[in-house]
């Protein structure tokens, strides 16, 4: 069987060299090596200090399981993320190569079928200006109801 013996170091049993419990000479510069503030204020402590210090209180296989489902979170957010920007970006490009065009065509074929309407009108109404019977005068004046005559 083993036996352990305490064995103490000389070093312990004398006392060091030093300043005196009453020498008061050791402290003569006090403007350089005492500050003027309170040491025994605590430093300011920030939220987030304050928080990384209750992280000791969390057993560590508590902190890897929410460590590794924020990371899932995380992951499947910016892979989200990232699927809405190319579906974005997939959308506006197609709405701007085949939409523009397309709605193009479509304010040129009203604009066509506008005046076609017009000339349509303009046609019906020359024929009511002639069957009824009325001199050049009175249809030149209904044409251009403007205008005056020349002199």
């Amino acid at each position: 069987m083993v036996e352990l013996i305490e064995v103490e170091d000389e070093s312990f049993d004398t006392k060091q060299a030093g300043p005196e419990e009453n020498d008061d000479d050791y402290y003569t510069d006090t403007d350089s090596e005492i500050s003027a503030e309170d040491d025994d204020e605590p430093e300011e402590e920030t939220f987030a200090d304050r928080l990384l210090a209750l992280r000791d209180i969390i057993p560590p296989t508590t902190r890897s399981y929410i460590s590794g489902k924020a990371d899932m979170t995380a992951g499947w957010i910016k892979a989200g993320l990232f699927f809405s920007g190319k579906s974005l970006w997939v959308l506006s490009t197609s709405a701007l190569l085949l939409g523009v065009p397309w709605a193009l065509a479509s304010a040129e074929e009203q604009q066509v079928i506008e005046m076609e309407n017009e000339m349509k009108m303009r046609e019906q109404g020359q024929k009511d200006i002639f069957t009824e019977g009325s001199t050049a005068a009175q249809v030149n004046a209904q044409l251009n109801p403007g205008a005056k005559p020349a002199l």
